[in-house]
């Protein structure tokens, strides 16, 4: 899978995590040139506190399009470590 924004490709991996619908990336997969790490906080239920990156490409800035879990709960443990995007980002096999 590869995640791409502003024609660039901000990660790829062969083994994603699927939740929701949401292709969830290793962090090692992303490449962290574009990433920056924003202080926008969310809190799901049953996923715990999401943490955001905005990401940056050749001047273009898409602010807190990638999310991740630092601290899962235990039911979403398989996303530790691990990216998604939305706003705009694609992610395609």
């Amino acid at each position: 899978m590869k995640a791409i924004w502003n024609t660039k490709i901000i990660a790829e991996s062969d083994k994603t995590v699927v939740i929701e619908n949401n292709h969830y990336f290793p962090e090692d997969a992303i490449k962290s040139a574009y990433f920056k790490k924003s202080d926008t906080k969310t809190h799901c239920p049953w996923k715990g506190d999401a943490s955001y990156y905005t990401i940056e490409v050749d001047g273009a800035v898409n602010k807190d399009a990638a999310w991740y879990y630092p601290e899962p709960k235990y039911a979403a443990k398989a996303i530790k470590n691990h990216v998604a995007f939305w706003k705009g980002v694609s992610v395609v096999e």
